[in-house]
């Protein structure tokens, strides 16, 4: 039988209103009166309904997180951010995998705000005009983390992706190489600064644009081997390759290695996020830095100030990214 609050005032001897600010940490209890519901509360195993308070406060101290794939160790690393600072502000999470299907990824949105959640935090690709709108029309507030709105008119929280890849194409450059890159497949946003920051790095070097230099994958690991494979069948294969992804770039490391070549000694390979796969392959992966975990935590703590209506002064955050060069790369 389900232990109710008129059970723990009928036992302590209380109002129900007694109980309940007990239950809610109100300070306007007597220190024994407090006591004295908590004892009964224990003794019965009482359980605030999180539902009825949510609807008596219109709060229910849920957010929503919706992401593309759990599996993936870069999204992971986002989800782990959004719940530490969610466990700090109290609220729970309720986290949905979307795989960046626009239809799911609607569907997701409405079924979130269908749970009263007080807020979502969102991941995705591409941002259409059908995600701004719902966006726009959701009675909680949305923050995007790692996810570009081009209209920038949804809170976001990023990284410079364009700069970071010029950086990263840059250095490749920089050794010697005129490099390839192998890139998502799908027209993202991300993607697309990506693409434009290894392209600007190649204009402003005096380098050609060859296309067969670049490549496309699905940010898997057996895509970057396939991408390998690919640049190495060509008559003049790349001697240095920018990845856009971690989990690419060990694809990519291993394709080269099936064909007896080595890394760095006969090709370069340098990644993108920085996750903690660039230190398990070997040669260990130079990457640029992308603070996973920081998107992620900074995109609920600017969540939680929409939700407490608190002051914001900067509602698209970018955050700062840096390179680290390990033994996938050698300075010639």
């Amino acid at each position: 039988m389900n232990i109710t609050i008129y059970d723990v005032a009928r036992e302590a001897n209380v109002s129900m209103a007694t109980v309940s600010r007990v239950v809610n940490g109100n300070p306007n209890v007597k220190p024994t009166t407090r006591k004295k519901v908590l004892n009964t509360i224990e003794r019965l195993g009482y359980r605030p309904n999180a539902v009825a308070r949510g609807l008596a406060s219109k709060k229910t101290t849920t957010v929503g997180a919706i992401i593309p794939d759990i599996s993936s160790i870069f999204f992971a690393e986002l989800a782990r951010g959004i719940e530490d600072i969610a466990t700090m502000y109290n609220y729970n999470i309720i986290l949905s995998n979307s795989d960046q299907n626009k239809d799911k990824e609607l569907h997701l949105i409405n079924t979130m705000l269908e749970k009263q959640v007080d807020g979502i935090v969102y991941m995705g690709g591409t941002i259409t005009e059908e995600h701004i709108e719902q966006f726009k029309r959701s009675p909680a507030p949305i923050v995007l983390a790692a996810t570009i709105d081009e209209t920038n008119s949804i809170p976001s929280v990023n990284i410079d992706y364009e700069q970071a890849a010029y950086e990263a194409a840059k250095l490749l450059i920089d050794h010697g190489h005129h490099p390839a890159f192998v890139t998502g497949l799908d027209e993202t946003d991300i993607n697309n600064q990506k693409y434009n920051g290894y392209i600007r790095s190649l204009e402003e070097n005096n380098q050609s644009i060859e296309h067969a230099f670049i490549v496309k994958g699905d940010y898997s690991y057996d895509s970057g081997i396939e991408a390998a494979q690919q640049l190495l069948e060509l008559e003049q294969p790349p001697t240095g390759i920018f990845v856009a992804s971690d989990e690419m770039a060990l694809g990519v490391i291993h394709g080269i290695q099936d064909r007896g070549m080595r890394v760095p000694d006969d090709i370069e390979v340098f990644g993108f996020d920085n996750t903690r796969l660039a230190t398990m392959v070997r040669p260990t992966l130079s990457t640029i830095v992308q603070p996973m975990y920081d998107i992620g935590a900074v995109a609920m703590r600017l969540l939680t100030k929409f939700m407490k209506k608190e002051e914001v002064s900067e509602q698209n955050v970018i955050l700062p990214h840096r390179i680290i060069e390990r033994d996938s790369t050698i300075d010639k």
